[in-house]
């Protein structure tokens, strides 16, 4: 039997400490240092080198799960349990200087998320939960947003930067948003979108084309802090489906009415 809060806490400590490294690269970098994996996905040593230290750490704490990462430094493996990481979610912000980014770390269990974390590295914030635990933020619980009207909302999302097959009804959507909510916010990072959602900072996001290493820390996290997760069809095929809308409690099922509307 796992101690799953033990195994957090580990994982935890060595993602603050990994962030600690990604923090003091922040000022070296150089337009050098910055490659193109494809159309407006950049990484750098940074991403590569936070992966490797976080990889090698996870296999010391739960030495038989395999891994999905987002840079592929290691073999992707299976197994019942996998660790799926993105050591540097937000590197378009990190490359350009602007304050948002964050390490998420997962631990799914045939394919069921056990554990979530998200470490923003320039405020020090660390989300967690583990199985059947509350949501905590630097060790205080926290909850979703109690709002129950569209009128008092303010919601993320992010852009599409390389399918923009489904442009159209997304931008429906942002319309709706516009005009009924206090706002719409595009931070950069998908996790610390969702970490915002738990911490009840956002009342929900939404966005598509992302893969599992961007969601599946934080959706898990906005589940144990309350909130709803689901696909746009409001199936629970979003940690690899691509789409993923996570709302607090009150608010989703009138956001899915738009989103049904929409993209239905």
């Amino acid at each position: 039997m796992h101690d799953w809060r033990q195994i957090t806490e580990s994982a935890l400590a060595l993602c603050r400490e990994t962030g600690g490294f990604i923090a003091e690269q922040q000022g070296r970098l150089s337009a050098g240092d910055v490659e193109h994996k494809g159309f407006n996905d950049l990484v750098t040593y940074v991403d590569k080198t936070a992966e490797k230290q976080l990889v090698t750490g996870l296999q010391r704490i739960l030495p038989e799960a395999g891994f999905i990462t987002e840079e592929k430094t290691r073999p992707q493996t299976g197994g019942t349990y996998r660790w799926i990481v993105d050591p540097l979610d937000g590197t378009t912000n990190f490359v350009h200087g602007v304050p948002c980014y964050c390490i998420s770390v997962a631990l799914s269990r045939d394919d069921n998320v056990v554990l979530g974390i998200i470490y923003e590295v320039n405020l020090g914030e660390a989300f967690y939960a583990w199985l059947d635990s509350p949501a905590f933020l630097n060790g205080k619980e926290i909850r979703v947003s109690p709002a129950v009207t569209m009128q008092h909302a303010l919601l993320a999302t992010g852009f599409p930067y390389t399918n923009f097959d489904r442009m159209a009804p997304y931008m429906e959507v942002f319309d709706y948003c516009m005009r009924h909510t206090q706002g719409l916010r595009r931070m950069g990072s998908a996790a610390v979108d969702l970490a915002y959602v738990a911490a009840g900072r956002f009342e929900g996001f939404f966005e598509y084309g992302l893969n599992a290493w961007d969601v599946a820390a934080g959706a898990f996290i906005v589940e144990r802090a309350g909130g709803r997760v689901s696909d746009f069809s409001g199936g629970r095929d979003f940690i690899f489906g691509r789409e993923i809308v996570a709302m607090n409690a009150g608010l989703y099922d009138p956001f899915m009415k738009v989103v049904g509307e929409k993209f239905g």
